[in-house]
């Protein structure tokens, strides 16, 4: 344990930031359009890396232009898609919710696998997803047999399960070549093709709607904290520990991420944690665990699985 202390530290700090990034994506929503918003943090994230990654792009084009129909559906599903359509959602609903409905990403990644890559489904996985579902079912119906009844869901909350569905996809892609993708100038290239595809988008959306950017010094303070930690530092920090533990070990870590959300949303946001979100949030919690009750097994590659940060 104390020669992985600094491992785990990591893989906490990741959740954590990630945690504050719904809370600050809520907060954000009072200053930034959510396209506008997604296109400012990744092009914040760009111009960081740039000094960094612009020499190791050169080394790594031969593979990335090989695979650039790969990385494209990648910047789609993970820079485009996910992190939009979540700041989108928080403007219909709260972080805590928005957390706590995310965290049924590993269950989705699980049929996304049965499906695409033809992994085997254990007993454990099974009955962990259907845990995992009961307990969203009761947080979007807020606890209530009528609002089930009547489908009277939150749309913000049914616009996080989308978001789960394309980062499940992202997933997928990035298992299925993460021996062969650079994990850095991967993140640098896609981040990259997402700019380039969501700034006619944000055009569109400043022009057609009403919808209006507000730089002052708190907005300017939300863009470096979604733009230099979500994006940059969370993701060095998962990798690492990752590389360090284990995929399977490390896993587990991704649970802490709801409750940094609850956390800060309470602490910071003054969001209110309801007796409907605790009771939802175990049992999905509960399912997740059990659908990650199998067998560890040795990386032998020693690569460290690929993410874009959440």
């Amino acid at each position: 344990m104390e020669k992985n202390s600094s491992a785990y530290l990591l893989l906490v700090l990741a959740n954590a930031i990630w945690g504050g990034n719904f809370v600050i994506g809520r907060l954000g929503a009072e200053y930034f359009p959510p396209i506008t918003f997604s296109l400012l943090r990744w092009g914040v994230a760009f111009l960081l890396l740039t000094p960094f990654l612009a020499k190791p792009l050169l080394r790594d084009f031969k593979v990335l232009w090989k695979h650039r129909y790969i990385l494209l559906l990648l910047s789609v599903t993970g820079v485009a898609g996910y992190n939009t359509i979540i700041y989108f959602s928080l403007h219909f609903t709260t972080s805590i919710n928005a957390s706590l409905v995310n965290s049924v990403t590993p269950l989705f990644i699980g049929v996304f696998s049965f499906f695409m890559l033809k992994e085997r489904l254990s007993g454990w996985q099974a009955a962990g997803m259907i845990l995992s579902v009961i307990g969203i079912v009761f947080i979007l119906s807020k606890g209530s047999w009528e609002a089930l009844l009547a489908f009277r869901f939150n749309p913000g909350d049914l616009f996080v399960l989308v978001a789960v569905v394309a980062w499940s996809i992202y997933s997928i892609v990035i298992k299925k070549y993460a021996k062969v993708l650079p994990a850095f100038t991967t993140l640098y290239v896609t981040s990259f093709v997402g700019i380039l595809i969501l700034m006619p988008l944000s055009f569109l959306e400043l022009s057609l709607g009403e919808a209006e950017v507000i730089f002052n010094r708190e907005s300017l303070l939300i863009l470096s904290y979604v733009g230099c930690f979500a994006s940059i530092v969370a993701f060095l920090s998962w990798n690492t520990g990752v590389a360090k533990t284990g995929a399977a070990k490390s896993g587990i870590f991704i649970n802490l991420l709801p409750v940094f959300a609850a956390l800060f949303a309470t602490l910071f946001a003054g969001e209110e944690f309801l007796w409907y979100q605790m009771v939802g949030g175990v049992i999905v919690l509960i399912g997740v665990v059990l659908s990650s009750h199998k067998k560890e097994t040795t990386e032998k590659n020693g690569r460290i699985p690929l993410s874009v940060a959440k």
